[in-house]
């Protein structure tokens, strides 16, 4: 579906990547664990910090490794790195040994910064600086800077098909997606954003904390996740837009059947928006029954940000991603990338998109960046998407992992994911395809009961897929699981799972 803005009509909502810094005065940028800072004290922090690492003699273009503890000094790093023309490269702090040596010796920092560095497991030949806040009157005060395409991040990817890639993502990409996020979202800096992620992924880092600053919101971080704190600080807000990804959402969806008091601080939200995964539709109903919110879904990858979001005035279904973005280009297409023209919510192809929050290639690896994205400008994103009558964009499964291919036919793990999940007993599903001699491959799902739920038999589970969905798309087995593995952002691994099958 071709965009009917060209980035260049697109309305340049700002010139500089966070022009609150200089603009918004008394107002609060920052509230972190209680301690809160304006965006003039702000802007004095990231004059100070970026002095200091001037002083180091870091230059622009240089990359900083930032280790994301959950600390305020965290956030004004981030900030100031990125309103001083350095490069981020945000890092875990809970990566194991062999994948912060992988990064590390990737992005080859020149400069570690931490608010605690005592805590870092890092190489002690990497030079290491404590972030401190200073809002003294700086001898030099932060400059606005024009946004240009030289890169500000460098976020890995989660390296499920090989060690993890740094994505170079420009103060183009940002700005670009973040103005139209904010015109599908009404956002404005009348909000303020409320989230509990961690700040090394797009979802925390670009649309929370970058995406505040842009649109001169408060940004109110809860560093730790707390079901009732979450709440407490949504309820708190006049005009509170809450970030969670599904996980997140289940957790309040349980706690605010239990405690009203978390139902009524929710509901005292703008907008809620769930993203990283898919929300599914069981939850839908519950956060609405609970809140009277529907839940706006977005769609996106550490490669080209967000694609796809439903808007503050639009359909707010169950289930869509919604229509591109304004401004972006995206199309559906099958096995050798040729367009798919279908729109009947059936028909499914890999999702391809084009526009400027297209990053600019992968950190040093120009053959995996030539991989993914062609002479033309299309990002082949490896997402299985169908497309509706109106536009809109649903997600079945990731191309490499949830695309089974059954008895000849094409089956989205995610549709039957959702299926599962329909299931009064069901918590969680996750389903996957497993070689099979004579189908191809066939499907097996893992399911987590729900603990208050009378436990199925695996062919209750499997009849009940079959009653929602073609015949093809049962499930041939079915574990019933303790848990299911996910990552730091909720997303579950299936690599994992499929590994816990081989004898």
């Amino acid at each position: 579906m071709a965009a009917d803005h060209a980035f260049w009509e697109f309305p340049a909502m700002f010139d500089t990547l966070f022009p609150a810094l200089h603009a918004h005065g008394d107002r609060p940028a920052l509230r972190v664990l209680g301690r809160t800072l304006t965006f003039t004290e702000l802007a004095r922090a990231c004059a100070h910090h970026a002095h200091r690492l001037d002083a180091s003699g870091v230059a622009p273009g240089d990359r900083i490794a930032v280790w994301t503890q959950p600390t305020l000094e965290t956030a004004v790093a981030l900030v100031a790195h990125a309103a001083a023309g350095l490069v981020s490269v945000p890092i875990d702090p809970k990566l194991g040994p062999r994948e912060l040596g992988h990064i590390l010796a990737d992005a080859a920092p020149v400069l570690a910064v931490a608010g605690d560095p005592g805590s870092l497991h890092a190489p002690s030949s990497l030079r290491t600086l404590q972030v401190t806040i200073d809002v003294s009157e700086p001898e030099v005060p932060l400059a606005p800077r024009p946004i240009t395409d030289v890169p500000v991040l460098v976020l890995y990817t989660s390296g499920t098909t090989g060690a993890p890639k740094g994505a170079l993502l420009t103060g183009h990409n940002i700005a670009f997606d973040l103005d139209a996020l904010a015109e599908a979202w009404a956002w404005s800096d009348a909000d303020t954003i409320v989230h509990a992620l961690p700040l090394f992924h797009v979802h925390g880092l670009v649309l929370g904390l970058f995406g505040a600053m842009r649109r001169g919101s408060t940004l109110r971080w809860l560093p730790r996740f707390s079901e009732v704190e979450l709440a407490a600080a949504v309820g708190a807000e006049p005009s509170a837009v809450l970030f969670a990804v599904p996980t997140m959402i289940h957790r309040l969806c349980e706690a605010a059947s239990r405690e009203a008091t978390i139902a009524a601080d929710l509901s005292t939200a703008r907008l809620l928006v769930s993203g990283s995964a898919p929300l599914s539709q069981r939850e839908h109903r519950r956060i609405e029954a609970l809140t009277g919110h529907r839940v706006v879904e977005r769609y996106g990858l550490t490669e080209t940000l967000i694609n796809c979001s439903t808007r503050v005035d639009g359909d707010r279904r169950a289930g869509s991603v919604g229509p591109p973005l304004r401004g972006v280009e995206l199309r559906l297409v099958d096995d050798d990338r040729a367009p798919l023209d279908a729109c009947d919510d059936t028909t499914f192809g890999e999702v391809a998109v084009r526009g400027p929050h297209v990053f600019a290639g992968y950190l040093d690896r120009p053959e995996a960046t030539a991989a993914v994205l062609d002479a033309e400008g299309w990002f082949y994103t490896g997402d299985l998407a169908t497309r509706s009558p109106d536009g809109s964009i649903r997600i079945v499964g990731r191309r490499a992992t949830d695309l089974i291919k059954c008895g000849g036919f094409k089956v989205g793990a995610g549709e039957v994911e959702a299926a599962l999940l329909e299931h009064p007993a069901v918590r969680e599903a996750a389903v996957i395809g497993v070689p099979h001699d004579d189908l191809g491959e066939s499907i097996v799902a893992f399911v987590v009961v729900a603990p208050d739920a009378a436990r199925p038999t695996p062919l209750a589970l499997e009849e009940h897929v079959a009653g929602l969905l073609s015949p093809h798309k049962r499930p041939r087995q079915v574990h019933l699981v303790g848990a299911l593995p996910r990552n730091a952002m909720g997303k579950v691994q299936k690599t994992s799972l499929r590994d816990s099958l081989d004898p």
